[in-house]
């Protein structure tokens, strides 16, 4: 299927702030990038550079007043997500050197600390995707999900005694239990078509029958119409703007995903 995405970011800016942005996404084996505009407003020199995890980032400094950043894509992605049940298990001498940062506790992903609860779940499971499916599962039932009400992060261990988060929140608690039974998981940030309300979205993918699938613990199907922007440990890899120096005013934040007919000549 085909996608015409875009995010809107404005800001009041009280005196020049260096930012990092992360809002490119790249083309790869499940998207591929035909149209592509990238506007700051005003014009402002940027420098890119691909980050510890492939993904591409934007340096730049904002000048004092009102600055807006406009991304917008139209992009071919998979209508539906590649499902695998009974996909095995990656022993850890067999898992290439790119998954390795992906099996260790991280800011958010306290994975050490789900251990018992990780093997709990998922009891009497062949290792392997379907261990993963029954930590979405888990995560459906237990886990109530808030859209629109989490301002700051959590780790996954304050998410569970919690018991309600956002899809962010909900995607560290999934990462965490996997990494406890020693898949190598990650989170993904991005654009979800058909989403509800719409904004970017968050969820993660675990390394399973030696490739990445998609798991999404906020959604009962799992949907295609995914589009990928970054990929991380956890939330703190994967921020979409990161500002430097006296706090600056978000203004506005508008997310638009909707199905296209493709590019046209």
């Amino acid at each position: 299927m085909w996608l015409e995405a875009s995010s809107t970011l404005e800001f009041n800016i009280e005196t020049p702030s260096p930012f990092v942005l992360m809002l490119r996404p790249r083309s790869g084996m499940q998207q591929w990038i035909a149209r592509e505009e990238y506007v700051l407003s005003p014009s402002v020199p940027a420098v890119e550079f691909t980050d510890s995890f492939g993904n591409l980032c934007q340096r730049l400094v904002a000048p004092v007043g009102h600055f807006s950043i406009r991304i917008s894509v139209v992009i071919e992605t998979a209508n539906a997500s590649d499902t695998a049940p009974g996909a095995p298990f990656v022993d850890i001498q067999q898992l290439p050197d790119e998954t390795l940062p992906f099996l260790h506790p991280s800011r958010y992903c306290n994975s050490d600390h789900f251990t018992e609860m990780a093997s709990s779940i998922v009891a009497g499971l062949t290792p392997g995707y379907d261990q993963c499916s029954a930590i979405v599962d888990y995560i459906r039932k237990n886990i109530q999900y808030t859209p629109g009400e989490g301002e700051q992060n959590i780790s996954a261990s304050e998410l569970n005694g919690l018991g309600r988060g956002v899809c962010r929140d909900m995607a560290h608690l999934g990462i965490a239990c996997c990494r406890a039974l020693a898949i190598p998981a990650r989170m993904v940030v991005g654009y979800l078509e058909g989403l509800e309300p719409m904004d970017l979205h968050a969820w993660f993918e675990a390394y399973v029958g030696n490739r990445w699938y998609t798991f999404d613990p906020t959604q009962a199907d799992l949907q295609g119409g995914r589009v990928a922007i970054a990929f991380g440990r956890d939330a703190a890899d994967v921020a979409i703007y990161t500002q430097f120096g006296p706090p600056v005013e978000l203004l506005n934040l508008d997310v638009k995903v909707q199905e296209t007919q493709g590019p046209t000549r």
